[in-house]
């Protein structure tokens, strides 16, 4: 109890620490620091650099989808075999994204990002290889471990490079990447689909090892996350660091002294190099996760666990990979149309989180999610009304048809400018250093586990209860994650890592009318 009471303090003398700082500069009033506060081209690099493997990624998800046709034909294998080897990616994940985060305690961020490119490499190969379904089998569970560390390392090393004014756009990068490597997936099925049938599939999947190899020469020039360097007890280098992704030379100070504390380093400290008795390779980690964790631990880790359950479970899989099946339920039967239609989800995915990278530090990450949700909602009992209406005519209902289309896009739409990318901004930046990365992995097999259920159980649940009845359902699970969101989410735009612990200690006092009244404060602090 005497340490908690300790680590208490020492939240509140940062809070205050930080406030102070922040209201000196926006007294000076100083119109270069009004300008260069919000945006670091250091940091933008380095969060790009680390999302690459998101790209990665994403193509190796939707490659697979155009690859399997051709592959089965060439291997002669069974639609048993093909759909194990698109399953288990998933499975696969779950272990890498479990052993991603005390790998990164141990060897650091930037090597945790080289080691994920190098396993995606090696996956690649292996594939585009391919000479029968045992090295297919092999390069997938490989290129799926790769998946679990890409999930992992890349929101946690944006969120710890970032200043708390561009935390959300940088954070929210890897999702973003995501998606572009879905596009790039689908583009690669269609051009090299032409190709000789044993050359094109293996070309599909053996390309993915570009990036994988551009990653592992361009890492060299990023630089480790300055949070880990602290903890390792190297402050020379860490400063060096935050001087180089901070906005001005104060806020540097200021985020330095910052780190110092959390960790539990004198905060006057000089030396380029000290030792201090905080874990510093992840020992005990699990035992304050789960055993033993504090209420501020415990809010935290509900609030990670519930937004990346509800991710997948409000039904964005279903969408995301059946959207054909979904939209020939509705009437469509040209081939052409249903391929343009699913293009067009994918396009409308890509503009949506670009667009809400950068709302997410403007308008807040709680506002934005209860605004998406709620969409959500809407669109997924548009969905389902739909779809019921369409399966039960007797006659093609040509507004039934357009009204699911368009309720299909803009589900895709309010999911991909709130709950897609939040999900990853806010349960990476919510963890307290220690267990950041860890945590992160923790929620990220949770991610991976309700993905593969939602995948795998869609068709049963749509032909027990019909398909407009499971929209339904996901528009009633929608609604569950919005209360959700409303009672145990409070808002972190503006603050930063150092301070969550706080945030969620206070937990109760930030809802209701205090939360509208901490978010001004937060925005004071933010706008300086």
């Amino acid at each position: 109890m005497q340490s908690e009471t300790h680590i208490d303090m020492n939240a509140q003398n940062r809070i205050s620490t930080i406030a102070g700082s922040s209201l000196e500069m926006e007294m000076k009033g100083s119109a270069e620091n009004t300008t260069t506060h919000k945006f670091n081209k250091s940091a933008f690099a380095c969060a790009v650099l680390a999302s690459v493997i998101s790209i990665i990624f994403g193509y190796d998800t939707a490659v697979m989808s155009g690859a399997m046709i051709f592959m089965k034909e060439d291997l002669k294998i069974s639609d048993v075999q093909v759909g194990v080897l698109a399953g288990i990616l998933n499975l696969c994940a779950l272990v890498g994204s479990l052993a991603a985060g005390r790998t990164s305690d141990y060897i650091g961020r930037r090597y945790t990002i080289f080691l994920s490119s190098i396993i995606f490499l090696v996956g690649a190969i292996l594939m585009g290889y391919g000479p029968n379904y045992a090295v297919l089998m092999i390069g997938r569970c490989t290129s799926g471990i790769g998946v679990g560390f890409a999930l992992m390392i890349a929101p946690v090393y944006a969120a710890e490079i970032s200043s708390p004014t561009s935390r959300g756009i940088l954070t929210s990068l890897p999702e973003l990447c995501i998606s572009l490597g879905l596009l790039f997936g689908y583009v690669s099925n269609y051009l090299f689909g032409k190709l000789a049938l044993k050359l094109g599939w293996r070309l599909m999947l053996g390309v993915a090892g570009v990036p994988a190899i551009a990653l592992t020469i361009g890492i060299r020039k990023m630089p480790e996350s300055p949070r880990w360097l602290v903890m390792q007890g190297r402050l020379g280098e860490a400063k060096k660091v935050l001087e180089l992704v901070s906005n001005t030379k104060q806020e540097a100070q200021v985020r330095f002294r910052d780190i110092k504390i959390a960790i539990g380093i004198d905060e006057n400290t000089d030396d380029d190099v000290v030792k201090h008795r905080t874990n510093n390779r992840g020992e005990g980690v699990w035992k304050e996760l789960f055993l033993r964790p504090s209420p501020a631990v415990r809010r935290i880790l509900l609030a990670a666990i519930g937004i990346h359950f509800f991710e997948h479970a409000t039904g964005i899989e279903s969408v995301i990979l059946f959207s054909p099946r979904i939209f020939k339920k509705a009437g469509v039967t040209s081939k052409d149309t249903l391929l343009l239609a699913t293009i067009g989800i994918g396009v409308t995915k890509i503009v949506f989180i670009l667009l809400a990278t950068f709302l997410i530090d403007k308008v807040g990450r709680r506002k934005l999610l209860l605004m998406s949700t709620a969409g959500m909602i809407i669109s997924l009992a548009g969905l389902g009304f739909g779809l019921t209406m369409a399966e039960n005519s007797k006659k093609e209902l040509a507004w039934a048809l357009s009204f699911s289309i368009v309720a299909v896009y803009v589900f895709v739409a309010f999911f991909s400018i709130g709950l897609g990318p939040i999900t990853w901004v806010y349960s990476t930046e919510i963890f307290p250093l220690k267990l950041r990365a860890q945590g992160t992995s923790v929620v990220v097999a949770v991610n991976r586990v309700i993905n593969a259920a939602v995948s795998m159980s869609f068709i049963p649940i749509y032909k027990a209860i019909t398909i407009g009845g499971a929209f339904f359902m996901f528009a009633g699970i929608s609604v569950s994650a919005w209360i959700f969101f409303f009672l145990f989410l409070p808002e972190t735009k503006g603050r930063s890592l150092e301070e969550m612990e706080m945030l969620f200690s206070n937990y109760r006092s930030t809802t209701g009318a205090d939360q509208s009244r901490n978010s001004v404060g937060v925005q004071s602090r933010s706008d300086a």
